[in-house]
């Protein structure tokens, strides 16, 4: 296996999207996010990604020569069409458009709709927040978790992201799943041959199961029960029904070339804290940090992910044998 600074590894797997057809563009823009995710530790949205991305690419799943387009309905609002392609470049336009917006309006939300797989759901976030700004990511997936009580997946596992500034550090992000994991594990699992830990999942008949193959087939737990099937909810409405995008139970599988393109959606939020009548933001996040800091064993959230991000830095990213072929 050959590891690969940062850099070098987002050229190497943008080599792979532009051999499959992508645009230059586009490729840089998945590249950057899969890699990112990887150094971040969170393998379950970076380079395993990358064969049920080019299925998709193939099938036409997702247009890799897709420009994500945008209007402005309101002056607070930025409607995106991210036109069947990745999620990557229509999140990439938003965050160079919404510190603008929110600057002049206080708060800022982008709508992207005809979307697919958004991956770390913290990144968007993370890159607002380093502009000063605090940022909320809302997206729907394909149908894996059913409403309490049922068996039918209707919800995705529905992501939310969070991030605000720190002065003089790196933002604090939030960035979770609202099944009790995301299904980026348990895709991994399958490609690895491995079972999955109980209380992930449940089976098409709403057992409890330990093989990936039937998780994927049934329903993932929600995280904290029925309130994490409530917030699911919640998040249906903002990034499906507010942004005009497919309804979880209509969309087409983030995994595999079956099927139309997933058109999901995604809404982020941009908030300016010099917005809010004060100027006391700063020392607010900064005693809220200090309180949970102070206390040993405590860490603010993200702090692995710096970690793991630092280590990358370090000692490289490694491309699996079987893709390192895949850019030639």
């Amino acid at each position: 296996m050959t590891a690969l600074s940062p850099g070098d590894a987002v050229a190497r797997v943008a080599a792979i999207f532009v051999n499959a057809g992508c645009s230059a563009d586009n490729a840089q823009s998945v590249a950057r996010a899969l890699v990112a995710a990887e150094a971040d530790g969170l393998g379950g949205h970076g380079l395993s990604r990358i064969p049920t991305y080019l299925q998709m690419v193939r099938a036409g799943k997702i247009d890799g020569s897709a420009k994500p387009s945008a209007t402005r309905p309101r002056p607070g609002v930025l409607a995106i069409d991210a036109a069947h392609g990745f999620a990557y470049p229509a999140l990439d336009l938003a965050v160079a458009e919404l510190p603008a917006i929110a600057s002049e309006q206080g708060i800022a939300t982008a709508s992207i709709r005809r979307s697919s797989h958004c991956g770390e759901t913290g990144l968007p976030c993370e890159a607002l927040a380093i502009r000063g700004l605090v940022a909320l990511l809302f997206a729907n997936t394909p149908g894996a978790m059913a409403p309490w009580g049922g068996r039918q997946p209707v919800f995705g596992t529905n992501p939310i992201a969070f991030a605000a500034p720190l002065q003089g550090r790196d933002p604090v992000v939030v960035d979770l799943a609202l099944s009790r994991v995301a299904r980026g594990p348990i895709v991994a699992a399958k490609q690895r041959g491995e079972p999955i830990p109980q209380g992930w999942a449940l089976d098409a008949q709403g057992n409890a199961t330990t093989d990936p193959d039937k998780a994927l087939a049934g329903s993932m737990i929600p995280l904290g029960d029925a309130k994490g099937a409530a917030l699911a909810l919640m998040v249906e409405v903002l990034a499906a029904c507010l942004t005009g995008a497919n309804l979880a139970f209509e969309a087409s599988s983030f995994l595999d070339g079956e099927g139309p393109p997933p058109a999901t959606g995604q809404l982020l939020l941009a908030l300016d804290p010099s917005a809010f009548g004060h100027g006391q933001f700063g020392e607010r996040i900064a005693a809220l940090a200090a309180a949970i800091e102070q206390q040993p064993g405590a860490r603010l959230p993200g702090a692995r992910r710096l970690a793991n991000r630092a280590r990358a830095a370090r000692d490289g990213i490694v491309i699996p044998p079987e893709l390192e072929a895949l850019g030639d």
